[in-house]
């Protein structure tokens, strides 16, 4: 029963494996559960910080100009940053693949249209190892951050989000993008590319015509203020969103896993007996072959 005790042994090795697909299912429910209240309460804020901020980009200012609300049409977009913010962990299914093949085919779209470099910051160790991997003529790091842990914290954000920030205040780049997965439900997750420096008023979904603003104490104070929370609650609302969407994407993934880890265990039991009826059989013909060998 050599071929029995293999089977046997493969039988109790998949087992084993539907175990822990299991445990980590019900440990990605429970996160799932947190990220996704964590990121609905940020939701409200980020969205009306954005509405704001769409606002003061159409808003008659004459005496300020922030640069963040510097066009994008002047300076030709030749220079790109990207704010890539991917999972550090894997087993997630598709989602850092699709966010990162999207932003793979806009990098191609920046290069036709001139870029030849683009700056990346990277959120998250799956992120950071894939531009590594593009080589520096295409992509650079300027700065990163992993491990983040379960909860996002604005205070670990800042530092990295800074660095293309400053880039972009000081010339150095001239658009910079967003690249996330948004949570839509458990079972959709949507990879997004957005921009998010300089300002559109139009893209950001402000009707059109002339806004304007009572500043106090002074525009330049208030606006310098309102722009720096309005990239900072973007940033952390992608980041809200992206944990919510690798725990969903997790779940559903070891939830597949160990369905499929049931379905190979039943194949393999079915096989084992059908080893283990065959050597029975051919028992039983020898004892019966040797017995008539006795007998004659």
């Amino acid at each position: 029963m050599a071929v029995g005790k293999e089977i046997r042994t493969k039988i109790k090795s998949v087992q084993n494996t539907r175990k822990i697909t299991k445990a980590m299912e019900m440990v990605a429910a429970s996160k799932m559960r947190k990220a996704q209240e964590r990121m609905r309460h940020a939701r409200p804020y980020s969205e009306k910080i954005r509405q704001l901020a769409a606002n003061l980009s159409q808003a008659n200012v004459t005496d300020y100009r922030h640069p963040f609300l510097g066009g994008v049409e002047s300076k030709g977009a030749k220079r790109v940053g990207v704010i890539l913010v991917s999972t550090d962990k894997g087993l997630c299914g598709g989602l850092n693949t699709n966010v990162l093949r999207l932003l793979v085919n806009n990098m191609k779209k920046w290069e036709a249209a001139g870029s030849t470099n683009t700056k990346v910051t990277a959120i998250g160790n799956k992120g950071l190892g894939f531009v590594q991997r593009l080589g520096g003529n295409v992509a650079t790091i300027v700065s990163s951050i992993t491990q983040i842990g379960d909860t996002p914290h604005m205070d670990k954000l800042v530092g990295p989000m800074k660095v293309m920030i400053d880039a972009f205040e000081a010339g150095e780049i001239d658009t910079v993008y967003i690249a996330y997965t948004r949570f839509i439900n458990t079972m959709k997750q949507e990879p997004v590319v957005e921009q998010l420096l300089p300002l559109s008023g139009e893209r950001l979904g402000t009707p059109a015509g002339n806004w304007d603003y009572l500043y106090e104490p002074d525009a330049q104070v208030v606006i310098d203020e309102l722009l720096l929370r309005y990239v900072e609650a973007l940033v952390y609302q992608a980041v809200a969103e992206n944990m919510a969407s690798e725990q969903s994407a997790r779940m559903v993934a070891m939830k597949a896993a160990t369905d499929n880890a049931g379905s190979v265990i039943k194949e393999l039991q079915l096989v084992y007996n059908k080893a283990r009826q065959a050597a029975i059989t051919k028992e039983i013909s020898e004892i019966v072959g040797g017995a008539a060998a006795i007998a004659g």
